[in-house]
């Protein structure tokens, strides 16, 4: 009943012209199981739709922000919560990737330096952190594996048309950042550390955590002028990969400002978040001055053939 009961307040709030977009035999939100193990995630759909992307007159505007241009967006599935601790672990523990059976598809993360969760937690729902895009993208390989279902990251499109629901304000809420507090572990709240997923209220599509606790990777290589070259009215739009620097990282973490975890704000990965890292070739797998950075999953509605998802991984895992 109390499923029931959210998923109806989910559509009640989910403005009718997103809702038009997406086919209406799409339930509202699934549960994937991982295959051998106790644990599962939860994803709620974001219905396809137009919106403006960017900070174009909203008041505040950072100069890779604008101009604003209108995007259209295919529905796809999103994770209600950040990736946790509990769930990755599988990925980094699974012996069956010892043992060769998925050697030729997935490789397995390296054993961590030192501890980079510094001591924050987790196991029991808190968000895995310190990761580099390289590994959020093996974690999804590997749960394609697992379940036979694609699973990638968002492209910052995705993830900020996500994060609005619908608001073309600074915030999914509006511009009052005295309500940010309701939604968000930020700078101002965290006691400068994350916190467990989905105990702040979520945004009307369900996402918890959207802005702050750890900032989310994206697909997208970062362009500072990204939206100068963006045409109005493009179709599902990402920048395609390059170098392994800059990435686009989205939503802002547990250590940023306000300002840093508005909807169009974009942040960009850096060599200096592997600074500290003493391991010559630096390690490709984590970041030792990123703690504040994790990821969520989506799943496309329209599920791409085994050979799409393979070449998706051989371009994005090179």
């Amino acid at each position: 009943m109390k499923r029931y009961i959210f998923s109806l307040l989910i559509l009640l709030s989910t403005p009718a012209y997103l809702l038009a977009q997406t086919k209406k035999n799409e339930p509202l939100s699934v549960v994937q199981k991982i295959p051998g193990t106790k644990l599962s995630f939860k994803m709620v759909l974001i219905p396809g739709g137009e919106f403006t992307i960017g900070s174009e007159g909203q008041g505040f505007s950072e100069p890779d922000e604008i101009p604003s241009k209108k995007i259209k967006i295919s529905p796809f599935y999103m994770g209600a919560y950040e990736v946790t601790y509990d769930e990755f672990l599988l990925f980094m523990n699974d012996e069956g990737l010892s043992r060769n059976t998925l050697a030729d598809a997935v490789t397995r993360p390296t054993t961590q330096y030192v501890d980079l969760s510094w001591g924050m937690g987790k196991q029991g729902g808190y968000p895995v952190n310190s990761m580099s895009q390289v590994t959020a993208l093996m974690y999804c390989k590997w749960l394609y594996k697992k379940t036979g279902i694609f699973f990638r990251l968002p492209t910052e499109a995705e993830w900020e048309y996500a994060a609005r629901a619908g608001s073309s304000d600074m915030y999914f809420f509006g511009n009052d950042t005295s309500r940010l507090g309701e939604y968000a572990w930020y700078q101002a709240n965290s006691g400068d550390k994350y916190h467990k997923v989905g105990l702040k209220k979520p945004n009307p599509f369900g996402l918890y955590d959207i802005y702050g606790n750890v900032s989310e990777w994206t697909l997208d290589q970062y362009d500072e002028k990204y939206y100068e070259k963006l045409p109005n009215g493009a179709q599902d739009p990402k920048t395609e990969p390059g170098s392994r620097y800059p990435k686009s990282v989205r939503g802002g973490g547990y250590d940023n400002t306000a300002m840093d975890l508005r909807s169009a704000n974009r942040m960009a990965s850096s060599p200096e978040w592997n600074k500290r890292d003493p391991q010559i070739p630096k390690s490709k797998w984590w970041l030792t001055d990123a703690p504040s950075v994790g990821f969520r999953l989506v799943r496309p509605v329209k599920q791409p053939t085994k050979e799409e998802a393979e070449a998706f991984f051989n371009k994005y895992l090179k």
